[in-house]
């Protein structure tokens, strides 16, 4: 049997996880005495994809029954609890939960960037003009 029949199709082998991220993981993991064959590495990340497909493949059943059009991450915590993860929905909802927190901080970090730096949004537009025929008056030199 071909790596490509094994896998389902040829658009397949592009969904995959990075090897040398995996392996590290494997490594942090594993005892120091023990050493993981690459194809048993390969063996792992096959079945992480596989997982990860059923998983978004349910949530996207779920999402489509409530006519949504994008998966929502309470539309992942469903699918893990209909088939059958249970044990894992507490710990992935508060992963998800520290994940929402993270997202709003970088938001809020971003949004007062400009209002920490003290200065106009006007002097910084100027301040890009200048910055800009700068460029361009460089750019024009080496052209010639």
């Amino acid at each position: 049997m071909s790596d490509t029949e094994r896998s389902g199709s040829a658009v397949d082998d592009d969904l995959s996880l990075p090897k040398a991220t995996v392996q590290k993981l494997i490594n942090e993991m594993m005892p120091d005495d023990v050493v993981c064959a690459k194809d048993t590495r390969d063996l792992l990340i096959d079945c992480c994809v596989e997982f990860i497909h059923l998983i978004a493949s349910e949530a996207n059943e779920i999402c489509e029954k409530e006519t949504k059009k994008t998966i929502a991450g309470e539309h992942i915590l469903a699918s893990l609890q209909a088939l059958g993860f249970e044990d894992y929905v507490t710990d992935v909802d508060d992963v998800y939960k520290e994940h929402k927190k993270q997202q709003k901080q970088d938001r809020d970090k971003k949004s007062t960037r400009l209002e920490n730096t003290g200065i106009s949004e006007e002097e910084l537009l100027r301040q890009q003009e200048l910055l800009f025929a700068a460029s361009r008056q460089k750019f024009e030199a080496n052209q010639q």
